[in-house]
């Protein structure tokens, strides 16, 4: 059965070309790594060091703004621009990785920084592979 996302790429009333697949499945990570980000950066907010975390609370809080807008980019469709699309998509990549590295610095003392560091690492796998598309 085909997800919410794929149903509104694949009904758009233009045949706007791309791999639909490869762009459902960014859509969906990258929603799932701004989800994952926001709620790292807040449960590091909550952790009795905090300011030891505070590089990682800025990047989990920056990848999830990259991601949104990377996100609502790709979901739109109509009339892209195929360069600044694969700009952003670069950009989101770059922040993925540098994302998970940095929870992965916490991964064994956070379980939160260990789940996030995953979904960014799944994120970055998927707009990687629709750069190879763009």
């Amino acid at each position: 059965m085909p997800t919410q996302t794929e149903e509104f790429l694949r009904t758009h009333p233009r045949d706007v070309g791309g791999d639909v697949d490869l762009v459902k499945t960014a859509v969906e990570r990258l929603a799932a790594c701004a989800q994952a980000c926001t709620a790292c950066a807040d449960a590091c907010l909550g952790e009795p060091r905090v300011a030891e975390l505070a590089a990682c609370i800025r990047l989990d809080l920056d990848c999830a703004q990259v991601c949104e807008a990377t996100e609502s980019v790709l979901t739109r469709r109509t009339e892209p621009n195929r360069a600044l699309q694969r700009s952003l998509v670069e950009t989101c990549v770059l922040y993925c990785e540098a994302c998970a590295r940095e929870c992965e610095r916490h991964a064994a003392h956070h379980r939160h920084c260990r789940l996030c560091a995953e979904t960014c690492r799944m994120c970055e796998d998927a707009c990687r592979q629709l750069l190879v598309h763009l």
